[in-house]
């Protein structure tokens, strides 16, 4: 008996018979529509490639010949690239820190990358020679292809800036250099960007202390000594110096005294 029937004046009401029917089939429909989502997600699943599948990790595989890598290779020098690699279908290329600028305008110039993403530091504390890289997003929007830029960089080391290929590195090259230390031949201005000037340290280090350190005098000396600052004491924020206790009025001179 269908929902109308029942909904009509006068419409005798369903037996148990035909109560038990209907429930039966919206069971039935439920248990076929959960199992056929089951099935689709678990062909969707199956259709994923090995490297996105967790936790399967995904291989890195050498891609010295890529043409891409043999071709920077000829056009810039040798010993400008380093190696190259790919994982995921991700390319990356290692090259020589004096080389970065010439290799990215290569990229840029013959190879057609030329919108560059993003440019960030990186620290490895346990590499001892070369503890730093700095690493270029590069991207071809004519081909939707993407790249990866490497350099490793010993202690000291300043790479030369990419701000003559890219202006819009001019930004990332100093928020490099304000988080993690790494500065840049050549920048037209090589300041700080996120932490003021006078800021001691470098906060995405891997060794600075996750609760801050004593600094900051450069800018609140009126609240800090030289060698202190907005985490002493609290560890998590500069707290003001209470205000100076109001100094007492002089007593009035009485009558008597100024007759």
């Amino acid at each position: 008996m269908s929902d109308r029937d029942r909904d009509e004046p006068g419409a005798p009401p369903p037996s148990d018979a035909d109560e038990e029917a209907r429930k039966a089939a919206e069971a039935r429909a439920k248990a076929e529509a959960a199992a056929r989502a089951k099935a689709e997600a678990e062909a969707a699943e199956a259709a994923k490639p090995a490297w996105e599948k967790m936790p399967v990790e995904p291989e890195i595989e050498d891609a010295a010949s890529d043409p891409l890598v043999r071709a920077l290779g000829r056009s810039c020098g040798e010993g400008a690239v380093r190696g190259a690699s790919r994982r995921a279908g991700d390319l990356a290329i290692e090259v020589a820190a004096g080389s970065l600028r010439e290799v990215a305008s290569s990229l840029k110039l013959d190879h057609g990358f030329t919108l560059l993403v993003d440019l960030c530091g990186v620290h490895y504390p346990q590499r001892e020679e070369a503890p730093y890289e700095v690493v270029l997003h590069l991207y071809d929007m004519q081909k939707n292809r993407r790249v990866r830029l490497k350099t490793a960089l010993a202690e000291g080391e300043s790479p030369p800036s990419v701000t003559p290929v890219w202006a819009g590195a001019n930004w990332l090259e100093r928020e490099a250099y304000d988080m993690y230390g790494i500065r840049f031949e050549d920048h037209p201005d090589m300041t700080r960007i996120l932490m003021w000037e006078g800021f001691n340290g470098h906060p995405l280090r891997k060794d600075f202390p996750v609760e801050g350190i004593d600094t900051g005098s450069a800018i609140y000396p009126e609240y800090y000594a030289e060698e202190m600052g907005p985490v002493t004491g609290t560890g998590t924020g500069w707290r003001p110096a209470p205000p100076p206790e109001p100094e007492p009025e002089p007593a009035a001179e009485s009558d008597e005294e100024g007759a």
